[in-house]
């Protein structure tokens, strides 16, 4: 045995590493242990996750109100084409920040997730403030997404005295299929997933018969819609300047379509929890370029075809299916008995939404306990390894949904879910920042991503330097209306966020003495298990509907 196998021998982790293809010249970095990169000793959580599960949350774990809904009001402040321009500019910026969080977790799929990388491979304070804003942001997102599904209920029952009952009664259905643990959680999205994506496929298919004149009404509407009222509409604010004021429409939009793709990173958040994480992730993250063309930019597309964006009921907010550009088209095209259907698929949308905004951040808030960033107590799971302390608590916050009960109270709560407007803009644009560090590392310790990782895209490093770009500008024009009528409140509510994560960047790195990373301190050994530890012998399929089983998920 050579001196060099030798050495490698007695150095923890190099067996493992050398095995991907790391320049075995260079020793691995081991971080010191006061940074916990290595909490397997207390990291509890089980991989109970299959692949079905993490294949369909990855496809539709996002389809939600935000497409169902919000597309209405996109099409209606941007027109057709301009809508349309808004949701593929941001999906691409959502599809960057799936790759680059795909291939850092195809190399640590462990809890903690894109927090931790942040605080691994560029500052331990910009992982303290990745951290906290994500869990804020997803925190405020569960109680919006039951206000959502209460009021997609008065498309039934209209009866106010009712709406607290509903409100507590989908409270506590989330908080169950949480507390129930990691396999129920898998089976409740698969199943809402597989309605999601019926549904969105159904949508799309009506709203083509519509516009070729399959209707009852026998209409061919073709791009009629494109020529009056016109491909795009103004924000209102140039009135005297139509090209401006239609630039602003299109910018005015930006927002709402992030919304609709937000929380496509839920996938990554459950690495630790997942069967096969490598495997299975680099899968997920592969289609979901076909994910975002097929169901968000050819259904925008569709909607801009099937209704004109000057229709009076897009501009009346219900909160249900009545609001929906595809109910709206349906009724102008005389089909009557589908909207309740879309409205109980919405849903179910809007209450899988929640259920995935609860399972997000309770695993942050955990992963931020194991390392130190949040209180302890926060790290206690069961026999089973379920987080209950991080699921009791996060899941408290559902029942903030009762304030929009009382009017006093219902503008508060609106205040609170403002503030988190911009919060998913920070998480894409960090995300792709620490991609671009992680890069950094790689390349300057001889590490080969290309024969290392299960996953690695051809186009990085320029899709995260796109994605850092977008989100930097998203955050700067996020609240641009302002200027044109100003006042404090909305001021404050569109930038304020701003201030917040700054201040927690600066506050764990004032109290800690952190510093950034230099490529060659990165550590990407020490708690980052092996392909052994992870990944089971992958059976292929033998029988046809094994086949189409594979192909599906």
């Amino acid at each position: 045995m050579s001196a060099q196998s030798q050495q490698k021998d007695e150095l923890p982790g190099v067996d493992s590493v050398e095995k991907f293809g790391v320049d075995v010249s260079l020793q691995p970095v081991i971080a010191d242990p006061e940074h916990k990169f290595d909490v397997a000793s207390i990291d509890l959580v089980q991989r109970r996750l299959k692949q079905r599960h993490v294949q369909m949350i990855a496809i539709a774990g996002t389809l939600g109100t935000g497409l169902f809904l919000g597309s209405g009001k996109a099409l209606s402040g941007a027109g057709p084409l301009g809508a349309l321009i808004a949701y593929s500019l941001v999906g691409t910026v959502a599809y960057s920040s799936l790759c680059s969080i795909g291939e850092m977790t195809c190399h640590a799929p462990i809890s903690g997730t894109f927090p931790h990388f942040a605080a691994r491979w560029v500052d331990p304070a910009l992982g303290f403030a990745v951290g906290w804003n994500y869990y804020y942001t997803n925190l405020m997102t569960v109680p919006v997404e039951i206000t959502g599904a209460q009021l997609l209920i008065t498309f039934w029952d209209s009866n106010p005295h009712h709406v607290a009952i509903y409100t507590t009664i989908i409270s506590c259905l989330v908080i169950l299929i949480n507390v129930f643990g990691v396999r129920w959680f898998g089976e409740a999205e698969f199943v809402f997933a597989m309605i999601k994506l019926s549904l969105i496929t159904g949508l799309i298919l009506v709203g083509l018969v519509i516009d070729l004149g399959g209707a009852p009404n026998h209409q061919r509407l073709g791009f009629q819609y494109w020529k009056n009222p016109g491909v795009f509409a103004g924000a209102g604010l140039e009135p005297n300047h139509i090209g401006l004021d239609r630039f602003l429409g299109i910018l005015s939009v930006l927002v709402q379509a992030a919304f609709s793709f937000q929380g496509m990173e839920l996938v990554a958040v459950a690495a630790s929890e997942t069967e096969n994480p490598r495997r299975n992730i680099a899968k997920a993250v592969r289609r979901v370029f076909y994910r975002i063309c097929i169901f968000y930019i050819l259904g925008i597309f569709v909607t801009g075809l099937i209704v004109p964006y000057n229709d009076p009921d897009l501009l009346h907010s219900t909160g249900n299916a009545a609001q929906s550009p595809y109910v709206i088209a349906m009724t102008l095209a005389g089909i009557k008995i589908l909207p309740s259907i879309i409205n109980a698929g919405v849903l179910t949308s809007a209450f899988s939404a929640s259920n995935s905004f609860l399972f997000c951040s309770s695993r942050i808030l955990y992963g931020l306990s194991l390392r130190g960033q949040a209180p302890f107590i926060f790290a206690r799971c069961t026999s089973s390894g379920l987080p209950i302390a991080a699921i009791g608590f996060t899941g408290m916050f559902a029942f903030l949904s009762l304030m929009n009960v009382s009017s006093g109270s219902e503008t508060v709560f609106n205040w609170l879910v403002n503030l988190t407007t911009v919060g998913g803009f920070f998480t894409w644009g960090s995300i792709n920042l620490t991609y671009l560090f992680f890069y950094r590392g790689l390349k300057a310790q001889g590490i080969d991503r290309k024969k290392r990782l299960h996953y690695w895209n051809p186009l990085q490093p320029g899709l995260a330097i796109w994605g850092v770009t977008w989100c930097s500008i998203f955050i700067l024009i996020n609240g641009f209306e302002v200027f044109w009528s100003f006042n404090a409140s909305g001021f404050l509510t569109a930038y304020i966020n701003i201030p917040i994560f700054f201040g927690l960047y600066l506050f764990w790195k004032i109290t800690r003495h952190t510093k950034v990373w230099r490529p060659e301190e990165m550590d990407f050994v020490t708690g980052v298990p092996t392909i052994e530890e992870t990944e089971g012998p992958e059976i292929p399929p033998t029988t046809f509907w094994q086949k189409i089983a594979a192909i599906l998920f």
